[in-house]
């Protein structure tokens, strides 16, 4: 059997290797398929996380119609100011977590630092609010002075009752279990529509104004900073759906969707 050349073995094991050219050739091209497919993988990640928001945001709808049927049909109250501070019944989470048992339901996925706010003293960590206006104070300075009836919303469908807010501790001014849309850019032509602070970015870090001056809508999912971010609302009627800063902003230009509600 004839062997083969040590030259001929030679050859094939130099056309075997990588040149320093093909090599940085190799690496170019895997930077390059990663930079493409590096924000595929996020966006994709984070649509994920929005579905589990909404999700969860539905599950929480169906909770408070619940509670409505138990309760005359009247609207969860978001804060209750006739109960003390001690007890966990005067913000919304606890009152309506024996409709939903998993404390899972009331978190966003993609929200950074955010927690069941199981009392008062934790307001500050929930990443979904309620709306301010179906709060209930008996001396009418932070609330109205009734609980909010079914029968005041004219136009469910379009009212919006909760909503993704900002969240964090109490002592850096969150109060991510309610939003206020008292607090943001009035509607010159229907009141109705006037919407509470709004964006995608957090509005109360770092902010000058007091807490009671704050308590924004958060777009978080898919958040640019540039108002193309969007937040999952829950509407009277039940139902949930996402919109972007820049259409909620808009008002009647854009999402037209009802925040005061009374």
């Amino acid at each position: 059997m004839k062997q083969p050349r040590q030259e001929d073995v030679a050859e094939r094991g130099r056309s075997a290797a990588f040149t320093l050219i093909e090599l940085l050739v190799v690496i170019a091209i895997i930077a390059i398929l990663a930079a493409i497919l590096f924000p595929v993988f996020a966006q994709a990640r984070e649509r994920a996380r929005q579905t589990a928001c909404v999700s969860n945001s539905r599950q929480l709808a169906l909770a408070n119609y619940m509670y409505a049927q138990d309760w005359n049909d009247t609207y969860l109250p978001s804060t209750n100011y006739a109960t003390p501070t001690s007890e966990p019944t005067r913000i919304w989470p606890a009152m309506i977590q024996p409709y939903v048992k998993n404390t899972g339901v009331f978190l966003c996925p993609s929200a950074t630092g955010g927690g069941f706010a199981a009392d008062w003293s934790l307001r500050g960590i929930a990443p979904i609010g309620y709306n301010t206006r179906a709060g209930y104070d008996p001396g009418g300075l932070e609330a109205p002075t009734s609980v909010a009836a079914m029968a005041v919303v004219d136009e469910p469908a379009r009212t919006v009752l909760m909503a993704d807010t900002a969240c964090g501790p109490n002592s850096l001014k969150y109060r991510g279990y309610v939003f206020d849309p008292m607090n943001g850019i009035e509607n010159a032509t229907d009141v109705r529509l006037s919407t509470p602070l709004v964006a995608d970015r957090d509005l109360v870090a770092g902010s000058p104004l007091t807490p009671g001056q704050l308590k924004p809508v958060y777009c978080r999912h898919f958040a640019d900073g540039n108002n193309r971010g969007m937040a999952s609302l829950i509407f009277a009627d039940g139902h949930a759906k996402s919109y972007s800063a820049a259409s909620i902003l808009a008002q009647d230009r854009g999402a037209n969707l009802i925040w005061r509600f009374r």
